[in-house]
């Protein structure tokens, strides 16, 4: 636990350090504003979306189809779909299980 909060402050005293000597340098300012710049246009996108973005997220009532439509949809779905296909595979029976002629031999050998 002790060498955990040793690494903890030098972290800390780094992170410290740069922050003074970029502000000398005078890119700190730079530093700051481009991720200020990016988190207020996705706060004012978020804040006020462009039209098309907004036609989306408009919730529209729910409107209950009529009982005609509803018919046509069930009819629609409902249909038998084409016969079966016929495949040019034909099943041929197997004889697992059937013991007609070996009922003479043991099951296990």
């Amino acid at each position: 636990m002790r060498m955990q909060a040793i690494i903890c402050w030098i972290i800390i005293g780094l992170a410290a350090l740069g922050l003074v000597t970029s502000f000398y340098d005078g890119s700190f300012w730079m530093n700051l504003i481009v991720p200020f710049l990016v988190f207020g246009v996705v706060w004012l996108l978020y804040r006020y979306p462009t039209r098309g973005y907004r036609t989306t997220l408009r919730k529209t009532p729910k409107v209950k189809p009529s009982s005609r439509t509803m018919e046509k949809v069930s009819a629609s779905r409902s249909k038998p779909s084409s016969k079966r296909k016929s495949y040019p595979f034909q099943v041929i029976d197997g004889h697992k299980g059937k013991r007609d002629s070996d009922d003479q031999l043991p099951k296990y050998h």
